[in-house]
């Protein structure tokens, strides 16, 4: 069937209601990054059967101002102060990243042959909601990043902490963003949204990728960062900006090969392979360096979500603010800087194409 028989209105409305229902599922069946994942997953199961439409641009971008948002909210006070306890260990995490995502590039490049903004995309460590969301927004191979980026996930974050919460009981790691916490003032929220509206207006003309995203990223960041603003994006819009993410994700995957599906997962069982080793390495000399166990540097290192690892160190008696900390700094940074990194690539290879 044709998706012009159904009225516009009704079709997103149907689309938006089918991606929940896919977040809903993998939140119940307690899987991490449930919303974003479930969505995407049942929008591309969706787009199969002919009645799918695009999303339209503005719901997309409140996509990312709302996720934009949401991420900021984990940069507060107390935070920058634990930033302070590891200086030498965040130093390591910050040349690791460098490290792992060019192993894992040079792989991606010299092996499977991808384009090197691509193969950026997918060696990133983490931070899949905002690889996907600067993916989709700069027209990249989605479909193949989000395998390699998935694949890792699904080792990292799906399969061994879901694992350790089954023989242990370390709490729901699909929980609703921001549950349990202070909620923002109206007044604070809607300055974080609309200066983050704005200043992503200024990215836009500046062409970098994501420009709403990162600009709602920035303001609440320095807005939480200095205490100005206290609490977090209400949990039940916070999800909904990932459900719209996982819409905006299964545009991409649509027309999908089965030739993609098997050269990206022979991609990234090499590209995953690379980097662990990579961050294994690294996490061993940052344990040594902050006196604390392998298994903490491990898990601090580990290319999985923030909450998700946090969980697993709490399961496993491990610091939950050693593991915390490093993830949200390695998180904020990959937001901050990917944007700009990816649009630099992309320039410079239409440069070379003239």
């Amino acid at each position: 069937m044709s998706n012009t028989v159904m009225p516009p209105v009704l079709a997103h409305l149907v689309q938006i209601l089918i991606a929940a229902l896919g977040g809903l599922v993998f939140h119940w069946l307690g899987v991490p990054a449930a919303w974003l994942s479930g969505a995407a997953i049942a929008a591309t199961l969706w787009g199969l059967t002919g009645w799918a439409v695009s999303l339209p641009r503005a719901l997309a971008d409140a996509a990312m101002l709302i996720s934009g948002a949401a991420m900021g909210a984990a940069v507060t006070p107390e935070a920058i102060a634990a930033m302070g306890r590891y200086p030498g260990s965040l130093i390591l995490l910050v040349i690791g990243v460098v490290a792992i995502s060019t192993a894992s590039t040079a792989w991606l490049v010299r092996m499977s042959g991808w384009r090197r903004a691509d193969a950026v995309l997918a060696s990133v460590p983490g931070a899949l909601s905002t690889v996907l969301a600067v993916a989709a927004e700069r027209k990249a191979e989605v479909a193949s990043i989000a395998i390699v980026q998935n694949f890792r996930l699904f080792v990292l974050i799906a399969l061994l902490p879901s694992l350790v919460v089954l023989t242990g009981d370390g709490g729901n790691t699909g929980a609703l963003i921001g549950e349990g916490l202070p909620i923002e003032s109206p007044g604070g929220m809607a300055f974080i949204l609309l200066g983050g509206l704005l200043l992503g207006a200024v990215f836009k003309q500046l062409k970098v990728a994501a420009p709403i995203l990162l600009g709602a990223t920035i303001m609440s960041s320095v807005s939480h960062g200095t205490g100005w603003i206290t609490g977090v994006i209400p949990p039940v819009i916070a999800t909904g900006g990932l459900v719209l993410i996982g819409l905006f994700i299964a545009e991409r995957f649509r027309n999908i090969q089965r030739s993609t599906l098997k050269r990206a997962f022979i991609a990234a069982l090499g590209s995953f392979t690379v980097g662990m080793v990579v961050a294994a390495l690294f996490a061993g000399v940052a344990a040594w360096l902050a006196g604390v166990s392998f298994a903490n540097g491990l898990v601090a290192f580990a290319p999985g979500g923030l909450e998700a690892m946090t969980v697993l160190a709490l399961i496993l008696g491990l610091d939950p603010l050693y593991v915390g900390v490093h993830h949200l700094v390695r998180f904020l940074g990959i937001g901050l800087v990917l944007p700009f990194l990816i649009g630099w690539l992309q320039r410079d290879r239409a440069a070379a194409a003239e």
